[in-house]
């Protein structure tokens, strides 16, 4: 089972009404990949990840069938405690063995499908036409960012007994006591929301894309705090609170108002110089994800955009670099630009449609506090595919 099939019954699952935060998602194709995607082993490793109680199971249950088979979901209806599992834990049923999709009975007529959304998740946005176009642009809205928490300087008290003694309050609780010191109280360190830094590309040769990864960076910075949005083509543009409304279009269109150079060249070495002096090195992108959406094509000298994320690269806590032509056969970072933005990447990966934005939060869900490991991508040839 591919990535795509995974995320299509996630989604099926969160429509229902299932909530699957996207660290159950990462553990399930975790699981998947270790055990193996037949039928049972994807019922299996579901069941066991994406469910919390009774209830659950039978839903996700309605849904797997609804899923394999193309069955009548139901969803207007109360799940009844009493209805019998769909797929049972019987030695009987299994013998032991791995069944294939022979294995479960299907009604005369009944096909094996995927749904609507499960094949917008998988279409370049430069192909869509305008209904499909509508669509995916509500799926996007629908992303929500979860927010990674990274330790703070700042303390706060803490009930366990390990940690920083905090004198204050034991001196003061000793009053009580005679100055005796018996609650000897601690402090812990707080943690916040780690900021996540979106800069989107918006030149002529991203215009195929452009408009849906600000639909991206709007549901960004909509849903959670410590999102900071920039437009970069010929010059940045800060977009965070043009963003920052709950309509999309209106949001979007307040964006297109701000920015002068819309569809037009790419600077991308002297916007990141402009971002790091004004914004980045100050402060912005201290322990920050920096996330840059562009394909890489750049009018300006390589050296300069080498120079300026080595300087991004030194302060941030991750880079990941989103570039929509790498879905395409044979590609391989040559443009000047790309190839000198590489060595500082942590992450390159594809941004040409809704499964590549799923893997993106993915990956934004999934930086946590720790170190980064060195970089994953240090030259062409490693990402030529």
């Amino acid at each position: 089972m591919d990535e795509d099939g995974i995320l299509g019954l996630v989604e099926l699952l969160r429509t229902a009404g299932l909530s699957v935060p996207v660290g159950n998602l990462i553990t399930f194709t975790e699981a998947v990949a270790i055990v193996g995607g037949d039928l049972r082993s994807l019922y299996w490793c579901g069941r066991a990840t994406l469910t919390h109680s009774p209830i659950e199971i039978e839903l996700y249950d309605r849904v797997f069938r609804h899923w394999i088979l193309g069955t009548e979901l139901g969803l207007t209806e109360s799940v009844s405690r009493s209805s019998e599992p769909l797929l049972v834990d019987d030695d009987e049923r299994f013998d032991g063995e791995q069944p294939d999709c022979a294995d479960i009975e299907i009604d005369d007529g009944a096909v094996l499908r995927f749904s609507r959304t499960e094949t917008l998740r998988s279409m370049d946005f430069a192909d869509l036409d305008d209904e499909e176009r509508l669509e995916v642009d509500r799926l996007i809205a629908d992303m929500r960012l979860t927010a990674t928490m990274r330790r703070s300087r700042r303390r706060r008290p803490s009930k366990r007994s390990t940690g920083v003694p905090d004198l204050r309050r034991t001196v003061r609780e000793s009053l009580r006591t005679g100055g005796e010191p018996i609650n000897r109280r601690t402090l812990q360190r707080t943690r916040v929301a780690r900021r996540v830094v979106i800069i989107a590309d918006i030149s002529g040769s991203m215009a195929a894309y452009s408009r849906s990864l600000i639909r991206y960076a709007h549901a960004a910075v909509s849903a959670r705090s410590r999102v900071e949005a920039f437009a970069l083509g010929t010059r940045l543009t800060r977009l965070t609170r043009e963003l920052d409304i709950r309509d999309p279009d209106q949001a979007l269109q307040r964006a297109a108002d701000s920015v002068e150079d819309w569809s037009g060249g790419t600077r991308l070495g002297e916007g990141l110089q402009q971002f790091n002096d004004d914004w980045g090195t100050r402060g912005m992108a201290r322990g920050a994800v920096i996330v840059i959406l562009s394909d890489g094509w750049d009018r300006g000298e390589p050296e300069r955009l080498a120079s300026e994320m080595a300087r991004l690269s030194r302060v941030a806590h991750r880079i990941v670099w989103v570039n929509p032509l790498k879905a395409s056969d044979g590609y391989a970072p040559l443009a000047r630009g790309m190839a000198a933005a590489l060595p500082y990447v942590d992450d390159f990966i594809e941004g040409h449609s809704l499964g590549a934005l799923d893997r993106l939060s993915s990956i934004l869900s999934s930086s946590g506090s720790g170190p980064v490991r060195s970089r994953s991508v240090s030259t062409p040839e490693e990402v030529t595919r």
